[in-house]
């Protein structure tokens, strides 16, 4: 539970129809087995102590009582025990029967939450036993003690505010207007079903995106527990599909026909995250239709997440997405440049080419932007500057690579221009410092603007957000253009959209180029190379873009502290990195991204593509003076904490 993380279970319990007392002990023996497992949080199945097909056994007290008795043994046998399971069964209330998940923490009944909406068509009739429970819980005296009993009813964790729980069951999810919608507009971060969904063909598809997309529409974890085998094959078979999702995602799904249990560890922090940055996300404080149950849990570290961290989160895990995604960014990218260069009744773009990913990108999406305008490519001015740390790899592919994408190729020699400029100002050819670099890059970017005026064009910017972010741009050198259609891409990113275009192009020879495009080191290659090899690659010196990537995902779209970042990034990158190269990456990301911020201050226009972006009349509005001392002091308190 450490760092806002808490692991839930959904179980299917073998069960046989109308015996409360096999039941109860099915139940318990898959509750000690989720708690070994580390579970916190348990969901079993609706009416799971009696079973949900009894039909009219249900108008029997006898049913009825023992599934009452069998709840209390349950809630003495839980005393001591540090998990809230919730557990379905039928109840008796002034005179009539509800259906109800009962919420049982440490020896103590702490809520019976009621089904609101009762399905009465094609195969099931629950109406014939059941009456739609209150919305407005109402106190009801149990066993000695008061206990709500209605559908608004939030359990929250007096230790850990982020965990607050309602709970619908099965029908709810599937009206038009569910339970769940005013739970979380009440501040529940889990929705808890107790579900008997039967199974027909098709259906799990459609129960799992209803699952799937009631998480993502109210921005929370949501826990189903569905019956499975045990109850009566009469006229239905239910399947014991168990879903847990967090805000979109299926982080565990049971197989079908089968009972058993799932686990899984919902991220609280994320999902409280996300709500804070989502201003139409409209929490409410409705005390007068909602009572509020207090509980506490022990603070444990969960030592390995039951959940998936993406080591590369701004690209899709499988191929056909990673493809569509592809696809689509680059279709961005490209009606971006063509929206401005018809706005600008311009019809030339001046696009400077190194031979490394970036250009490489920018000069594709000019091509395809040139495409959708029906501007010959040969308006293209694609312009290579060969100076002091220019290798022969890099030049003869920036050639190729112009020539069969059909762009007008200049090179331009900018060694003499800038020799002149250093003996101007009495820099010395041999001082290898920031001067002798960004001399070079602030030329090349002249050359491009004077070039761009010289035809009437445009010049395209080429740097990636990743760069932005580390601020590794020379400032008013390839810091600047007159759009930038990579200003929102990763790096990470920027390798699949160069290989998916290599795959899909259909021209083998510009497969080809673009293949060792993407097998050339990252360098600005303003250092000279040695023995005809880069010598300067970016990597060694700002350290891995995959970790970079990583690191600004979770800063800029979550808003995480270092401390839980450091912890991600351990689970993603496990047997890839160890701690300490993790967090002293994690420390220069900070020290950079800080120091950097006047270069993003001034970004010239460019579209965004995805859900993070540097730009500051967009997602980033931050201080170009912001002071980086309280997120390094906590990265440097994690190298003193040692690795996990």
């Amino acid at each position: 539970m450490k760092d806002g993380f808490i692991r839930v279970a959904a179980a299917t319990p073998d069960i046989k129809v109308a015996d409360p007392v096999y039941n109860e002990a099915q139940v318990w023996n898959m509750i000690e087995e989720g708690e070994k497992n580390g579970a916190k949080l348990m969901v079993f199945p609706e009416l799971c102590l009696t079973g949900y097909t009894c039909g009219d056994l249900f108008h029997q007290d006898i049913l009825v009582d023992t599934a009452a008795d069998m709840l209390k043994k349950l809630i003495r046998r839980s005393e001591g025990h540090d998990v809230l399971f919730f557990v379905g069964l039928p109840w008796m209330k002034d005179g009539k029967l509800y259906n109800v998940a009962a919420a049982v923490h440490d020896g103590e009944l702490l809520a019976l939450i009621t089904k609101k909406n009762i399905p009465n068509y094609s195969e099931f009739y629950e109406l014939r036993h059941f009456t739609p429970g209150p919305d407005v819980p109402e106190p009801m005296e149990w066993d000695g003690r008061i206990v709500p009993f209605g559908s608004g009813i939030l359990l929250r964790c007096v230790n850990l505010p982020e965990l607050v729980v309602a709970g619908e069951i099965c029908e709810d999810v599937w009206v038009m207007d569910p339970p769940s919608i005013s739970h979380a507009r009440a501040g529940a971060t889990v929705i808890v079903n107790c579900s008997a969904s039967s199974e027909t063909a098709g259906k799990h598809v459609y129960r799992r995106s209803l699952i799937a997309g009631q998480s993502a529409r109210l921005v929370c974890g949501y826990i189903c527990a569905n019956a499975g085998e045990g109850e009566s094959t009469q006229d239905l078979v239910f399947g014991g599909h168990d879903l847990i999702a967090e805000n979109g995602t299926v982080l565990a799904e049971f197989r079908r026909f089968e009972n058993g249990m799932i686990l899984a560890d919902l991220d609280l922090k994320r999902i409280c995250s996300e709500r804070r940055r989502m201003t139409t996300f409209q929490v409410e404080n409705p005390r007068e239709q909602y009572d509020y149950m207090d509980f506490e849990l022990e603070m444990e570290d969960l030592k390995e997440l039951k959940r998936p961290v993406d080591p590369t989160p701004f690209i899709p895990s499988g191929a056909a997405e990673r493809n569509e995604r592809c696809e689509e960014i680059l279709t961005i990218q490209a009606l971006g440049l063509k929206k401005r260069l018809a706005h600008t009744g311009c019809t030339q773009a001046v696009v400077g080419i190194s031979g490394g990913l970036d250009s490489t990108l920018a000069l594709l999406v000019t091509a395809r932007a040139f495409d959708m305008l029906k501007i010959p490519r040969e308006k293209i001015l694609s312009v290579t500057m060969p100076c002091f740390g220019t290798t022969d790899r890099t030049y003869k592919n920036a050639c190729l690579l112009t020539k069969k994408l059909g762009a007008e190729l200049k090179e331009v020699s900018i060694k003499e221009a800038v020799a002149v400029h250093f003996r101007d100002l009495g820099h010395s050819m041999d001082d290898h410092d920031v001067t002798y670099e960004n001399s070079q890059a602030r030329e090349r970017t002249q050359v491009l603007m004077d070039l761009a005026n010289e035809n009437g064009g445009m010049v395209i910017g080429t740097g990636d957000m990743s760069e932005l972010a580390l601020g590794w741009a020379t400032y008013n050198g390839d810091h600047m253009s007159m759009y930038g259609v990579n200003a929102s891409v990763p790096k990470t990113l920027v390798r699949h959209l160069v290989r998916y275009y290599a795959d899909t192009c259909g021209d083998e020879e510009l497969k080809d180029v673009l293949y060792d495009i993407l097998d050339t080191p990252v360098s600005p290659e303003l250092l000279p190379p040695e023995d005809g090899v880069i010598s300067q690659k970016t990597e060694d010196l700002v350290g891995p873009y995959e970790l970079h990537d990583f690191f600004m995902y979770y800063i800029l779209r979550y808003g995480y502290r270092p401390s839980r970042i450091f912890r991600l990034a351990e689970t993603a990158f496990a047997g890839i990195y160890d701690s300490a190269v993790i967090l002293k990456w994690l420390k220069t990301f900070y020290r950079r991204f800080f120091s950097q911020q006047f270069k993003r201050s001034c970004l010239p226009d460019g579209p965004k593509v995805g859900s993070v972006a540097v730009s500051p009349r967009g997602d980033l509005r931050m201080p170009s003076d912001a002071a980086a001392r309280i997120w390094l002091e906590e990265a440097e308190s994690l190298m003193a904490e040692g690795s996990r």
